[in-house]
């Protein structure tokens, strides 16, 4: 009798001895690292934090203006492998000397085969500056996007923001407001899916899928009506927040980089738009924040789309700053 209470003890042990193995293994998947604290590791540690995207670790900005003058265009574009993604039919028409036709989709292969710095080129600045965040985080840190893109070299390739430019929809929308911004909130890291532990292997991926999906972008008509459905980040100075007005709701983020934990004022569970004076700052931001796992998009055109005539502008102001010029173009039609 003795022998069969001990038996049946025995019995009982077992599974309770067998959970609680199991209880240690799960403690320890609870106690790993998260994908996404690895991938910020990485980052900040290789000079790849989103304010060392829009200026290199050499002190290159994102973009590079347009030469002032024909004579200057030999020289400039010496400097640069040029890579331009607009169509084969938009291309032909018009493009740099030297120029090569590719598809956004090749841009990081086109990279790996480039024996210079990068020039990325587009119609209007915006998806080559999208282009050129990806490209840099990838590891080509010395890409830079033609700033206005062939719309600023010359006047007849202006039509993509010519013809965006004008509505002016902000003045007197009723979702156009000149109040102060709202407090940040502090919220949650983004959640990545994957089975690497390698922190440059997981931001290498995300960057691959990035190039994969495209530019995500959405218009100023879209958000001004909508707002609501967006997570706003207005991506301007505290003065010029105030003073060209901003979307209702519209939080402003700045700086907004990893190393100072201020990007956890983003909402990793909404759509986030981002949007800047011109929508090129707001393509460098936005390609950051959908490799890191946002799901975010970019303003076309930015403030310029929304709000042209603003008594406040300084710089970066479509049909003024930005001069579009003369420079000679070559034609394959």
């Amino acid at each position: 009798m003795k022998k069969l209470s001990i038996f049946f003890i025995a019995l009982f042990l077992v599974p309770t001895l067998f959970l609680t193995s199991c209880d240690k293994g799960d403690d320890t998947l609870i106690d790993a690292t998260p994908s996404f604290t690895l991938m910020k590791d990485y980052v900040i540690n290789n000079n790849l934090d989103i304010n060392k995207i829009i200026t290199n670790a050499d002190g290159e900005k994102f973009v590079a203006g347009p030469p002032a003058t024909a004579a200057d265009v030999p020289a400039y574009i010496a400097k640069y492998t040029i890579l331009d993604i607009r169509s084969s039919d938009a291309f032909k028409a018009g493009h740099i000397e030297g120029a090569k036709n590719i598809t956004f989709a090749n841009i990081l292969t086109e990279a790996a085969a480039a024996s210079k710095p990068i020039l990325m080129v587009c119609y209007t600045g915006q998806t080559a500056c999208y282009a050129t965040a990806l490209m840099r985080m990838y590891g080509y840190s010395h890409t830079q996007a033609l700033k206005w893109g062939m719309s600023g070299w010359n006047a007849t390739t202006a039509g993509p923001w010519n013809g965006k430019i004008g509505a002016n929809e902000a003045d007197g929308h009723a979702n156009w407001t000149y109040g102060g911004a709202p407090t940040n909130n502090v919220f949650t890291d983004p959640v990545i899916s994957t089975l690497s532990t390698d922190g440059s292997i997981i931001f290498k991926s995300r960057v691959e899928a990035a190039v994969a999906a495209g530019f995500k972008t959405a218009t100023g008509t879209d958000v001004l009506s909508n707002p609501t459905n967006y997570f706003i980040n207005n991506y301007f100075s505290e003065a010029d927040y105030s003073a060209f007005g901003h979307i209702n709701g519209a939080n402003r983020i700045l700086p907004l980089t990893l190393a100072d934990n201020s990007y956890k004022g983003i909402d990793p569970n909404a759509k986030v738009v981002t949007y800047c004076y011109t929508g090129q700052t707001s393509a460098i931001v936005t390609a950051c924040l959908n490799v890191l796992g946002y799901d975010a998009y970019s303003l076309t055109f930015g403030m310029n789309g929304m709000f042209n005539t603003n008594t406040a502008w300084a710089s970066n102001q479509w049909g003024a700053d930005s001069k579009p010029k003369d420079l000679p173009l070559i034609s394959d039609n």
